[in-house]
């Protein structure tokens, strides 16, 4: 009988282990289609309508498409996004490499330093946003120093001038960043041998030499993730344009990007829900070229 009742009991056994690990997925899955997956289906179906805040739209095929094209806002805003990418990748791939390997020596009170580096990744991008303007307003820190000291006869409009706001937010950018992908570079640098260090030391290479012969090529897979992840974050701003520009995004709006211009066309009660979710859809497919262009290259790093 307990032979029969063990035979019995093994197919039992054989299906709860076929369910289980679907039953403790189960959470996960419901969260990330409620909050990822359905969200972005939603804006995709959004985009083909002429749906406002208050009132559910008609479907319109891709006339917000169409429109996005031809309007003059969209361009700028591309172009102020595409230009934030251009200016700030670059600098978040190299400065915070300099900035590794000069905290990577082991020596008394280092600490300190590589704390005082990471303190902007964790302030709060508002506060952050605060202290820049502060330091940038006309009659900010910048201004009254230099024109103190007489190397300046006005205030330079940091804030006021669009191209200014724009630059000025770029620099906000990778002030808070450089700490952020300093850590991943530390981390990458921790795997490179000593001995290598040892033997090109051994054949006279001095420390720029070893920079770009033995570092640079070693962190290589690390500096494309690091450019991947600071493009996609690149085309994402809003807080520093926010912050600094105000809700208009600097004067006549020159300084929007397209989350800016996002949150302007889908805003209050006549907000064009349609449109932005459009414009979203843009966003997302240039985010996404960019991030195929970062992947394709650590591919062909790793072959």
């Amino acid at each position: 009988m307990t032979a029969k009742r063990d035979a019995g009991a093994e197919p039992g056994l054989i299906h709860r282990r076929w369910w289980t690990p679907y039953l403790f997925l189960a959470p996960g899955l419901v969260m990330v289609v409620l909050f990822s997956l359905w969200p972005f289906v939603n804006t995709v179906i959004l985009s083909f309508t002429d749906a406002q805040i208050l009132r559910g739209g008609g479907f319109v095929g891709f006339d917000n498409y169409s429109r996005a094209f031809a309007d003059p806002d969209f361009w700028v805003a591309t172009g102020n996004s595409v230009l934030y990418l251009v200016v700030v990748v670059p600098c978040l791939v190299f400065l915070p490499l300099a900035l590794a390997v000069l905290v990577q020596a082991k020596i008394p009170g280092i600490g300190f330093f590589r704390s005082a580096f990471y303190t902007p990744v964790i302030a709060s991008a508002v506060v952050v946003g605060l202290i820049w303007q502060w330091v940038l307003r006309s009659d900010g820190l910048v201004n009254t120093v230099f024109q103190k000291t007489g190397f300046l006869s006005g205030p330079i409009p940091f804030l006021t001038d669009s191209a200014m706001l724009l630059f000025s937010a770029m620099i906000v950018t990778v002030w808070k960043g450089l700490g952020y992908y300093m850590v991943f570079y530390l981390a990458a640098l921790g795997n490179v041998s000593t001995s290598l260090y040892e033997a090109a030391a051994i054949d006279g290479a001095g420390p720029v030499r070893r920079f770009f012969s033995i570092t640079v090529p070693q962190v290589k897979p690390m500096m494309l993730l690091v450019g991947t992840l600071s493009a996609i974050s690149a085309l994402r701003v809003f807080t520093e344009i926010y912050i600094l520009g105000g809700e208009s995004g600097g004067p006549g709006g020159g300084a929007r990007t397209l989350p800016f211009l996002i949150r302007q066309v889908g805003l209050g009660f006549s907000g064009e829900t349609g449109y932005a979710a459009a414009i979203s859809i843009l966003l997302f497919l240039l985010t996404l070229v960019f991030s195929l262009l970062g992947r394709r290259l650590s591919k062909g790093d790793e072959n």
